[in-house]
């Protein structure tokens, strides 16, 4: 061991050049520049010192002895293998929803689902939203492979109130390969929510073996609808236009004789459908309770405004449901019998509070 020797530390990591030896003590210097006083028996030599053709730097022999870790590569993501169609060149882009039991259309919930007609990969945002909403809300977003179909929600009857209108964004594009391109889309369209209380409503059809509610999005590649404007902003410009135009058919909201600080609702079957076929008693039911929930929604900041709901004397059933509703959902709300000398003795009364 002499001066100009490579040495490592025993007892720590790195080394250094020895610069100096005093009895014992050897000074080493380190790859900092600064002299470090280390026992011999602390260091071993690596390198002589009279044969090295040039100075090492000590930062190299601790590179040279302390392998860091190398991290594990990271696995492959599986390719995607596309089983291209003749037809699959042009889009085809169905939404259904599917009755999760189809024989109990009053309690089930249902499927939302997108099929992806094509030989394309599709990258989807699937929004409702209420008429009574500016906004929207997602519902679903993620890459839908090609020929296939993804379930992007699962929703019950007490979501169909925000459901009035549907929108899917797409864009089309393939992985590893030359492809044509397709303009991206947003595809606006109306739901007929009361169809979901209708069994005669739900079909089979080429993408499906059992019966659901289906609207198409792209038919050889052709959107729907295609929305380039303010959609909210045109529909209430139309629903106010209309309402210029002409008179509803049958209200069901108006208001009181007495002054603007009450609405009268009617709640009977009649007054929401223009036919009842096929729907039975728990249907109709269903369909009066998402009338109910949505005029409470709606009026729900209008603080000491009065509603009166009209459900008639019968069995009591649409009684005890609204009561129901009300003490779960609505329990600072003043509920009282409405008025018998102007709606018999079927009729509520709430009055909104905080």
């Amino acid at each position: 061991m002499k001066e100009n020797d490579i040495v490592r530390f025993l007892n720590d990591v790195g080394g250094g050049r020895i610069v100096r030896i005093e009895g014992n003590t050897v000074y080493v210097e380190d790859s900092d520049g600064f002299e470090r006083p280390v026992l011999t028996r602390d260091i071993v030599v690596v390198a002589d010192g009279g044969k090295a053709a040039e100075y090492e730097r000590p930062l190299d022999i601790k590179t040279r002895l302390v392998e860091p870790d190398k991290p594990a590569p990271k696995p492959e993501a599986p390719k995607i293998v596309v089983e291209e169609t003749p037809t699959g060149e042009t889009l085809n882009i169905v939404l259904a929803y599917e009755p999760k039991e189809v024989k109990h259309l009053s309690t089930t919930t249902f499927y939302s689902t997108l099929v992806n007609d094509s030989n394309y990969f599709l990258y989807v945002t699937y929004a409702t939203r209420s008429n009574e909403m500016d906004g929207w809300v997602t519902r679903f977003h993620g890459i839908v492979e090609p020929n296939m179909q993804v379930t992007m929600d699962e929703f019950g009857h007490d979501d169909l109130t925000a459901m009035d209108r549907v929108a899917v964004q797409y864009a089309a594009f393939k992985q590893g390969k030359e492809y044509k391109l397709k303009n991206p889309a947003l595809v606006e369209l109306k739901l007929d929510t009361t169809k979901f209380y209708k069994l005669h409503c739900f079909h089979e059809n080429e993408y499906f073996d059992t019966p659901v509610l289906a609207m198409e999005i792209v038919r050889n590649d052709r959107p729907a609808k295609m929305m380039t404007i303010d959609s909210s902003a045109l529909e209430k410009a139309m629903r106010e236009k209309k309402r210029a135009d002409r008179p509803e058919r049958r209200p069901v909201e108006r208001k009181s004789a007495k002054g603007s600080d009450m609405t009268v609702v009617d709640l009977h079957i009649h007054e929401l459908l223009d036919s009842t076929a096929g729907l039975d008693s728990a249907s109709m039911l269903a369909i009066q309770m998402d009338k109910f929930r949505e005029v409470m929604n709606a009026n729900r900041k209008n603080l000491g405004h009065k509603i009166v709901f009209i459900h008639g004397k019968g069995e009591g059933v649409l009684r005890k449901a609204i009561t129901d509703e009300l003490k779960r959902r609505y329990p600072h709300c003043a509920v009282q019998d409405a008025s018998f000398q102007e709606y018999g003795f079927g009729a509520t009364q709430v009055t909104i509070h905080q």
